[in-house]
């Protein structure tokens, strides 16, 4: 099944989590290549893909997992968890519609 990992990051942890950035990106790489990624990627704190200085305020994934317990335990291992990025972490079952 799918499941949607939304998370929040701490303020003013951008800079740690660009430090902490390729640990994060090497994970989905590895759910990528198992073919159970189905999208990923940050929420810019203002309203342009490239948000500089502001940052950005959590982020999205979407992911196939064999059981709600198994995706929350890939969700507290993530790298932002363990650095500090990630003030708030919500996973829950999604069902993708459209396309």
């Amino acid at each position: 099944m799918l499941y949607a990992i939304i998370s929040q990051d701490k303020e003013g942890t951008h800079a740690l989590r660009m430090e902490t950035r390729p640990a994060h990106v090497d994970r989905l790489q590895a759910l990528k290549e198992d073919g159970r990624l189905i999208l990923a990627g940050p929420h810019p704190a203002v309203d342009n893909d490239d948000p500089g200085d502001a940052g950005f305020t959590g982020s999205l994934v979407v992911a196939e997992f064999d059981s709600l317990e198994q995706a929350k335990a890939w969700a507290d291992t993530d790298p932002y968890i363990t650095a500090g990025v990630y003030e708030q972490v919500t996973v829950k079952p999604f069902k993708k519609v459209l396309p």
